[in-house]
C-alpha cells in the first residue's frame, strides 16, 4: 500500500462509545463492564480482545498495559475510525494465584476466538504464555498482537517453527516491542560500559523470559570484557535467597543480575540482599522488574538497582504527549512500562479492520482481512514512532530504554537505538 492507513483514516465516522475504565476495573468479558458495547445494534460491533496478568504480583504491568488498550478503544470510537461499527475491547486476566499462568492464556484466547465479533487479541504480556499462545492463534488465524514479549524463540529459528506447527509459513503473532537479543545487550553494555561493572553473578526464574534475558545479559557482558561468576536458576514459588545470595557473596561481584518477573521474587532477591555481605551491591534487571510491584516488595532496598524496559520511553516522544495527558486523566496513576504498546498494539488491530471496512464497502471484516491487512502494510505511525513488522512478525524499531531505581520511583536514565543485531 502506497500510503500508511494511520495517516488516511483520520475522517471516518463511527458510533462514539463510551469506554470508561478505573484502574485495575474492566478485566472481565465484554458483556459486561467498559468494554460492552452499550446499546450498539447487534452485527455492529467489533470486539479487540486482550490477553494480560491483571491480578497478583504481575497487576502492575498488566493493568496499566490493558489501560493502554482501553485508551486505544475509546479514542477510536471518539475519533470515527470504524465506519458503521463500535469498537469493543474484552480484557481477560491470564493470572492464576497472582501470577501469569500459560494455561490460563490458552483457556482466554480459546474463548475469545469463539466471539465472532472478535477480531484480534492484544497479548499477551509474559513469553511463556506467548508459546502457549501462538499455537492457538496460528491454528485459529487470528492476529495476536504483543505489547511486551521479548522473548527471541517465539518468532525466529525452529522453535518458533514448532510454535505454528498447523501453517508454520503464516504469521498471525507480532509484537511492537524488542526482543530480548537486544534489551539483554543492552543492558549488559551500559552495565560494563558506562558504570564499569566488571564481576557479574546471574540469577534467573527459570522462565522462558527470564532466563533467556539473563543469558543474553550474560553473554554480552563477557563480550564487553567482563566475569560471570555463577549463574543460579530459582524454583518456582520460591521465597528465600538465603543460601543463594551466600555463594553469590563468596565471588565477590559488583553486580547481581536478575533475570525475571517481580512476582517470581525479584523484589525479594533485592531486599534479602540488603541484609546480606551483598547489601551494597547493584543490582540490574530487564522489564519484568521495571515496575511498582517490585518497588512494593523491595521497599528503600530498591535504590541501586537498574532495569531495561524494550520500548521506547513514551513521555520523550511528541505524538505521545496527548495519550499521556490522557491516561493521567482517566486513571490518575502514571503510565506503566507498556501502557503505550498496549495502546499502539490495539491501533494495530483496529486500524487494520478501518482499512478493510473502506475498501469492502464498509461490511464486517473477517480475521483473514485483518491479519492480510497487519502483513501489508509496512510503515506504522504511532505514538511510539514510526516502525514495520518484519518477515517474522518482529518490530524494527528496536529501541531500549534504561531506568534507575531511586527513593521509591523509576528514573528514566537513557533510550538505546540498537545496531549490533
Amino acid at each position: 500500500m502506497q500510503r500508511s492507513i494511520w495517516a488516511r483514516l483520520a475522517s471516518y465516522a463511527v458510533v462514539v462509545l463510551a469506554c470508561s475504565a478505573v484502574l485495575g476495573g474492566c478485566s472481565g468479558s465484554n458483556s459486561s463492564g467498559a468494554g460492552s458495547s452499550g446499546g450498539a445494534a447487534a452485527g455492529t460491533v467489533i470486539t479487540i480482545g486482550a490477553d494480560l496478568p491483571l491480578s497478583g504480583g504481575d497487576a502492575s504491568d498488566g493493568v496499566p498495559t490493558k489501560n493502554g488498550v482501553l485508551l486505544a478503544v475509546k479514542d477510536a470510537n471518539d475519533q470515527h475510525l470504524v465506519p458503521g461499527f463500535t469498537i469493543a475491547a474484552d480484557p481477560r486476566d491470564d493470572a492464576v494465584n497472582g501470577v501469569h499462568d500459560p494455561n490460563q492464556g490458552s483457556q482466554n484466547v480459546q474463548s475469545l476466538a469463539s466471539d465472532k465479533t472478535v477480531l484480534g487479541i492484544v497479548g499477551p504480556f509474559n513469553s511463556n504464555v506467548a508459546q502457549a499462545e501462538i499455537p492457538i492463534s496460528n491454528s485459529l488465524g487470528i492476529a495476536l498482537v504483543s505489547p511486551a514479549n521479548t522473548n527471541p524463540d517465539l518468532t525466529k529459528g525452529p522453535k518458533a517453527l514448532g510454535l505454528r506447527r498447523d501453517h508454520p509459513d503464516v504469521i498471525t503473532y507480532f509484537r511492537v516491542c524488542a526482543t530480548d537479543d537486544v534489551q539483554g545487550p543492552v543492558g549488559a553494555d551500559y552495565a560494563a560500559l558506562t558504570l564499569h561493572l566488571r564481576k557479574a553473578y546471574i540469577v534467573d526464574d527459570n522462565e522462558t523470559y527470564g532466563k533467556g534475558v539473563a543469558d543474553q545479559w550474560a553473554a554480552e557482558f563477557i563480550a564487553d570484557g567482563g566475569s560471570v561468576l555463577g549463574h543460579d536458576h530459582i524454583t518456582k514459588g520460591q521465597n528465600d535467597f538465603h543460601a543463594l545470595l551466600t555463594r553469590a557473596a563468596a565471588l565477590h561481584p559488583d553486580v547481581v543480575f536478575f533475570g525475571g518477573v517481580t512476582a517470581n521474587g525479584g523484589g525479594q532477591l533485592r531486599k534479602q540482599m540488603a541484609g546480606s555481605e551483598l547489601a551494597n551491591t547493584v543490582m540490574f534487571g530487564a522489564d519484568g522488574v521495571r515496575n511498582a510491584q517490585f518497588l512494593t516488595d523491595a521497599g528503600v532496598t530498591a535504590d541501586q538497582v537498574y532495569a531495561t524496559v524494550a520500548s521506547v520511553n513514551a513521555d520523550k516522544i511528541p505524538a505521545a504527549q496527548t495519550f499521556l495527558k490522557e491516561y493521567s486523566a482517566t486513571y490518575n496513576a502514571p503510565v506503566g512500562s507498556y501502557s503505550a504498546a498496549g495502546y499502539v498494539s490495539a491501533m494495530v488491530i483496529i486500524k487494520a479492520i478501518a482499512a478493510v471496512v473502506k475498501s469492502n464497502g464498509g461490511h464486517m471484516p473477517t480475521r483473514e482481512d485483518v491479519l492480510n491487512e497487519i502483513r501489508s502494510e509496512k510503515r506504522f505511525d504511532t505514538i511510539i514512532g514510526t516502525f514495520g513488522f518484519d518477515e517474522n512478525g518482529d518490530t524494527t524499531n528496536k529501541i531500549v530504554s534504561i531506568y534507575e531505581a531511586k527513593k521509591a520511583n523509576w528514573n528514566f536514565l537513557t533510550q538505546v537505538l540498537f545496531k549490533k543485531h
